[in-house]
């Protein structure tokens, strides 16, 4: 119940090509650790392979072959899974086309964003959205479909769950790894990044820490003629991780892990997309993001029948944003030192706390039951000014009322808001699952959650042009409550340790929250409800020739209902908003497998095919015709995404040479809503060649984009003064060495 105060195409022949040799998504290739890798997503320990779920996991080993750093490395490469790579640390993963733009949900995420199973990413418009660098992680895995059962809100599409390796207490280990490259029209700078781990038993077997310290620089290649600099858009990221891990006794561990990684982009990714590689602005756009993770965990055995799992985590967040607006506000300047800019900043302080217990041992009953809460507090201040704005209101009084500049414009400040907002997230979750036979498991699962938000938005200097004011300040307050029921239900079937055949059905939810805007805009709401998605899916995993290929397929529907629509007003000032209408159909196919075709060649595709689209009228107040039809496809959603891999290893021991090459291919969908532009409609081919120097050490030659395809990623403000998106990495080569103890 709720309370509420030019690109080359792939064909069709290509793809069916493709899928008659392939096989299941990156790190479920022969070869890893035996075959076999253990995930958690089930909040157990559990083999990949066996577990009733669309599920992918790169391992750390597989994200130092692919060359990854970041999500837009290796998360496009996975099934069902698309990049808004627009600003790094806020960009979004969009999972099985779930989404309303390709620009930022306003409101919470349709992914879950988890470090070692602590979320990152507080409810409402996320201030960052961590983009946790891969060095010595252990697997980054990756959920599809709803998984409110387990992991509450934010999980509309599915979830990312990064795994960093913590202290081990029985070995001193340390890795270190270098890479230096350039990228087409960066001309200022090289690409660099230098990172480090060492780990250390403080009392062998029984205690331990772990350290790791890294920084990154991706050298800028578009060219800012406003602000005179080429290669405006550098950026930097650096962090520090560390963990101590003690084994108190047989039967009890306690974790810590404490995570800091902050990014700066010195002017954004955005560009002119009538002019490839130009982004023209009165002033440079900078953005900083960070995020600092503190977390403690218990393991505890309770004999031999269950283990009780205790984490607690702090999470701390903060961005600052600067965007320039080529509008003709108070004085009418739209060019140099006084046109008008924005200054964004806030935080947010996200604390959570969860326990469960879960079964131990292979019986025919597994269960487990857990309780979570989260805290969710966050301040944004967002003020646009203009050079001399107030001094301009003094000498034309007429044009503004008879007010002062001091009134309608206090420190050239002519528009902003503060928005304060609580989000109390409280959970009760479990799962039962029973075999009556030894190949049938009947799984059986549901959360109970209690949600509130609150939000206290003051506007303040709504002056936008002459004879168009608001004199003081404005404010609203508005609480949201609701509880309700998020089930789920699996039925799988295995009839060997080869093959699974699986049945799913679950529910995700996102909460609502407040539209900021609606101080300032007749027509906005103040506030949007939650929104939900009902999951559909079959899916079979199977090993063959002697597990030398795997084979995943999943066909899936979703239902996604009330949805949370990011939309935005008309001419001239663009304020955004969101309103819960209409409702979208999901159905798609994910395809995903791996071959090794002998000793030295091995060969992975993963193939989604999916049609997302209204399944009813969606309104829209400020649209041409008063919203949009059934049937149109959702923002973002390409009907086709490929990622292919062909790699030789030319010998049998460990300092072989290697030679990989990497294609990847989406198809073209819209970018927001009434919005006639298209994203994707590319082919980007990478290669990889690498070699041991020693048993330690291996150096590896790279080319990412080889034939430097331009590819647009998003465009959301192209019915704007300027049209603007921003686009895939020009070609960019270089070395990287990595070494190990």
């Amino acid at each position: 119940m709720k309370t509420i105060m030019p690109i080359k195409s792939v064909s069709l022949a290509a793809l069916a090509a493709a899928t008659l040799f392939t096989a299941p998504a990156l790190a479920q290739a022969p070869g890893e650790d035996n075959g076999t890798i253990i995930v958690t997503a089930g909040k157990r320990d559990e083999d990949i392979r066996q577990v009733a779920l669309s599920i992918s996991a790169v391992t750390g080993e597989q994200l130092k072959e692919m060359n990854a750093n970041s999500l837009s490395d290796y998360i496009t490469r996975l099934p069902g899974v698309v990049f808004n790579d627009y600003q790094p640390g806020i960009s979004e993963v969009v999972i099985r086309g779930v989404a309303a733009t390709t620009y930022h949900e306003q409101g919470q995420t349709t992914v879950g964003y988890y470090l070692n199973e602590v979320p990152l990413v507080e409810p409402g418009f996320p201030i960052g959205i961590p983009d946790v660098d891969t060095f010595d992680l252990q697997r980054v895995e990756v959920l599809r479909g709803p998984q409110g059962t387990l992991f509450g809100s934010s999980t509309l599409g599915g979830l990312v769950n990064y795994v960093a390796n913590v202290a081990d207490p029985s070995k001193i280990d340390a890795a270190a790894s270098g890479l230096i490259g350039t990228t087409k029209n960066a001309s200022r700078d090289l690409n660099y990044a230098a990172k480090a781990m060492i780990n250390v038993p403080l009392v062998q077997d029984q205690l331990a820490v772990r350290l790791v310290a890294l920084q990154r620089y991706d050298a800028g290649y578009l060219d800012n003629p406003g602000t005179g600099v080429n290669g405006a858009n550098d950026y930097r990221t650096r962090g520090l991780r560390g963990s101590i891990v003690a084994h108190l006794g047989e039967t009890t561990k306690v974790t810590f892990l404490s995570s800091y990684q902050d990014s700066k982009l010195e002017d954004q990714t955005y560009l002119d997309l009538d002019n490839p590689y130009i982004r023209n602005t009165p002033r440079a756009e900078p953005q900083k993001t960070d995020y600092w993770m503190n977390s403690l965990r218990l393991d505890q055995e309770i004999g031999d029948a269950a283990t009780l799992t205790v984490l607690g985590s702090v999470t701390k967040k903060n961005n600052t944003t600067v965007f320039s607006y080529p509008y003709a506000y108070v004085t009418g300047v739209t060019e140099g030192a006084d046109a008008a800019y924005s200054l964004g900043e806030a935080e947010a302080l996200i604390r959570t706390i969860e326990a469960r217990v879960a079964s131990q041992g292979d019986g025919p009953f597994k269960w487990l039951i857990g309780t979570s809460y989260m805290k969710a507090t966050k301040s944004s201040i967002d003020r646009i000014y203009q050079g001399g704005a107030a001094a301009y209101i003094d000498a034309n009084p007429d044009l503004f009322g008879g007010y002062s500049g001091a009134v309608l414009a206090p420190n050239d400040a002519i528009y902003g808001y503060i928005s304060d907002t609580t989000n109390h997230d409280f959970g009760i979750f479990g799962e039962v699952s029973f075999k009556p036979v030894e190949t049938v498991e009947i799984t059986v699962g549901g959360r109970y959650y209690d949600t509130k938000n609150s939000a206290k938005i003051t506007n303040a200097a709504g002056t936008l042009a002459p004879g168009s004011f608001t004199p003081v300040s404005s404010s609203f307050g508005m609480t949201q409550k609701e509880d309700g029921f998020t089930p789920k239900v699996t039925l799988a079937f295995r009839p060997s340790d080869k093959l699974m055949v699986y049945g799913t059905f679950s529910r995700g939810f996102r909460v609502g929250g407040p539209n900021p805007n609606a101080a300032i805009l007749e027509g906005i709401p103040t506030s949007y409800e939650s929104d939900e998605v009902d999951n559909y899916e079959v899916g079979v995993k199977a090993s063959l020739l002697n597990d030398r290929l795997l084979l995943d397929l999943t066909g899936f529907h979703l239902d996604w209902k009330n949805i949370q629509a990011r939309l935005f007003s008309d001419a001239p000032y663009y304020y955004s908003y969101v309103t819960n209408a209409g409702g979208a159909d999901i159905d798609g196919v994910e395809f995903s497998g791996t071959i090794r075709v002998n000793r030295m060649v091995s060969f992975s595709s993963n193939v989604t095919y999916q049609d997302a689209r209204l399944s009813e009228f969606l309104p829209d107040t400020f649209a041409v015709g008063g919203g949009y039809a059934k049937g149109t496809t959702l923002p973002g959603s390409s009907k086709w995404s490929v990622a292919n891999n062909l790699k030789f290893d030319l010998g049998s021991v460990g300092g072989a040479p290697t030679f990989e090459i990497a294609h990847r291919y989406l198809s073209k969908a819209p970018v927001a809503f009434g919005n006639d532009a298209k994203r994707g409609g590319f082919n980007v081919i990478d290669l990889r060649a690498s070699i041991g120097l020693s048993e330690n050490l291996r150096i590896m030659a790279f080319a990412n984009n080889l034939f430097d395809k331009f590819g647009i990623l998003n465009a959301p403000f192209t019915s704007q003064a300027v049209p603007a998106g921003s686009i895939i990495r020009p070609r960019t080569i270089g070395l990287r060495a990595d070494w190990s103890l």
